[in-house]
């Protein structure tokens, strides 16, 4: 059974040791090709550079992906910072309190995740020009919430079901009204599945590209997708300065999952505890 044992073990470890690096090597492949001449990167794809052009970091940078870096920036976290907040808020009500066509509602709510988001685009643009908010970060972070709140919501309410309720009976015992309990108690035991709410909506929102390129004119206002896309335009011959703007866009998202993974895969795993 020993020998059985390790031989399952040795399997398992070979096996995800191939899966991380069929996952990991075509970002170092992408951060390095970012540091390679023209001729370098056709001639020598596979390996290392020859000449480490670091520049070429520097001059996409200076090409637009610095802004295009801050507009993302801006525009996924005001996202993500409404979608906690609104889906945290609703999903607590929806798991805690009863009351007449809760269920209903409920559905109405969860029906968001069947609506695609290239459908409702004509009604959408329409609309936001309606309100004097297209070509403005509102055109996008409106919709933004808009489509990620279902989903952020059923992932909470589901996470939220598995907290004792006994909890909160002590803490209104002990003087708590319900957003005492909601803040104090709720959020903090919350914390894995709130970070992995983040994680899913914030990446959603970082390469959005299809709202990004319609409701947004002004190049001063575009998001990473539509910035890179122009970068390209701008350098089709300079393959090594567009590989090191994609490795920058690709950077936020990166160091976010290797900060919360622990909290990501807690709450994934809790949440599916109860429905």
């Amino acid at each position: 059974m020993k020998i059985k044992n390790r031989i399952f073990q040795t399997i398992i470890l070979v096996w995800f040791g191939l899966f991380s690096l069929v996952i990991i090597y075509p970002l170092i492949w992408l951060a390095l090709s970012g540091l390679k001449s023209n001729s370098d990167f056709f001639l020598n794809t596979w390996t290392l550079p020859k000449e480490w052009l670091w520049s070429n970091y520097k001059a996409a940078w200076d090409a637009g992906v610095g802004k295009y870096f801050f507009n993302s920036i801006f525009v996924t976290l005001v996202s993500v910072l409404l979608i906690l907040l609104i889906g945290s808020m609703a999903a607590y009500g929806l798991s805690r309190f009863q009351f007449k066509g809760q269920n209903v509602l409920l559905i109405l709510i969860l029906s968001g995740l069947m609506l695609a988001p290239q459908v409702s685009l004509i009604p959408l643009y329409k609309l936001l020009q309606f309100l004097g908010l297209y070509n403005t970060y509102g055109a996008l972070i409106l919709p933004y919430v808009a489509f990620q709140l279902p989903f952020a919501i059923f992932l909470m309410r589901s996470y939220f079901l598995s907290i004792p309720r006994e909890l909160e009976e002590s803490a209104i015992i002990d003087g708590c009204n319900t957003w005492k309990v909601f803040w104090h108690i709720i959020l903090p035991m919350g914390k894995p599945i709130i970070a992995s709410a983040a994680l899913l909506t914030g990446m959603f929102v970082w390469n959005e590209f299809m709202f990004a390129l319609v409701f947004i004119e002004d190049s001063s206002l575009r998001t990473i997708p539509v910035g890179l896309m122009n970068l390209r335009s701008q350098l089709n011959t300079n393959f090594g300065v567009q590989l090191a703007g994609l490795a920058i866009s690709a950077l936020p998202m990166i160091i976010a999952y290797i900060i919360f993974q622990k909290q990501f895969v807690r709450g994934i795993t809790a949440g599916g505890v109860k429905g």
